[in-house]
């Protein structure tokens, strides 16, 4: 979207009241917008919810947060350019999204990077989500906190992926980032672009073969109806980040800047243990009924993606934060 349209359509939406209630509320107290693409009991939606309870909580109400989850008020990447903007204040949204932006978040993103879930958490606790987090502030944004996404694996309506050359000639839907469109066209399939919301009538319709995400995304958005073929590749543990406006952050008390800022970061261990609880519950479900799952070969996964690795680590800030990944592997 170009920015012209984009405000264009921005000030419409205020016109038509979707933001209204924003900033100082009737008691004088401040109202913080906060946005998510994901349904209301996702576990990113429950950890800012958690946030704006806190925020109440400690503050006698005096500042909240009033949140829009499953896309209300649009997509990720419109999103990024509202909470710029200063149109929303809190927005959640998946690191792949971010890449050409903000390149310090590329590291997170590339294939295989993370060997495990507990891998990917030690790294981000030792140093490196505040690397990263530190990035947000050359546009406006102040990153508030790195959260699980998953590991990320390939799902589809036609066969089992167990080597790159199953996945010749299928259509996969991959976000809008140039890491999951390279990486797909790297094994053989041909990337399609596509928003979530999109992606179940596009595999229903033949448009697309299938896609790639978690488990726990690919059980809330019932792909699972529509794919009856889930493969374990596990290319990819990118995460969610979560961001607020820098405008917003630098409009509240400094009491208040601090403990938002203290409670985002102790919301990473509430997501963390809904995220697993959650994530188990939807791979029972998406089992029961009746996705096949099956183990691919690794190896080869690997080798596939590894040109796409080498040519990001030619960045030297880039490759800096990969080996720091790998050190704590």
């Amino acid at each position: 979207m170009r920015r012209r349209g984009f405000v264009a359509g921005l000030g419409a939406a205020c016109a038509a009241g979707l933001l209204s209630g924003r900033g100082l509320a009737a008691d004088g107290g401040r109202v913080l917008t906060a946005t998510d693409v994901h349904v209301s009991n996702y576990p990113t939606v429950e950890a800012v919810r958690w946030i704006g309870e806190t925020l109440a909580r400690e503050t006698d109400g005096r500042v909240r947060i009033r949140q829009y989850h499953s896309g209300q008020l649009g997509r990720e990447s419109e999103a990024i350019d509202m909470a710029r903007y200063g149109a929303i204040d809190i927005t959640r949204v998946y690191g792949g999204a971010l890449n050409n932006a903000f390149p310090l978040t590329i590291p997170l993103c590339l294939p295989y990077v993370f060997d495990s879930t507990a891998h990917m958490r030690h790294a981000l606790d030792g140093g490196i989500a505040a690397t990263v987090l530190q990035g947000f502030g050359t546009r406006d944004l102040v990153g508030l906190a790195i959260y699980d996404s998953g590991a990320r694996s390939f799902y589809n309506t036609r066969r089992p992926l167990v080597k790159p050359e199953d996945l010749h000639g299928l259509k996969i839907r991959v976000a809008a980032s140039d890491i999951f469109i390279r990486l797909v066209r790297l094994l053989g399939a041909n990337p399609t672009p596509m928003s979530l919301g999109d992606t179940f009538s596009g595999m229903e319709t033949h448009m697309i073969d299938g896609a790639e995400n978690n488990m726990r995304s690919f059980h809330s958005s019932r792909h699972f109806e529509a794919a009856a073929y889930w493969s374990e590749s596990e290319h990819s543990r990118a995460p969610d980040i979560l961001l607020i406006s820098q405008r917003s952050l630098d409009a509240l008390e400094a009491r208040d800047r601090d403990l938002l800022l203290d409670a985002s970061r102790e919301s990473v261990k509430v997501m963390r243990e809904l995220w697993d609880a959650s994530e188990a519950a939807a791979r029972q479900a998406v089992s029961d009924a009746g996705v096949a799952f099956n183990t691919v070969d690794t190896d080869a996964f690997h080798a596939a993606a590894r040109p796409l690795v080498d040519d990001y680590l030619r960045d030297a800030a880039i490759a800096d934060i990969h080996r720091r990944i790998r050190a704590a592997a």
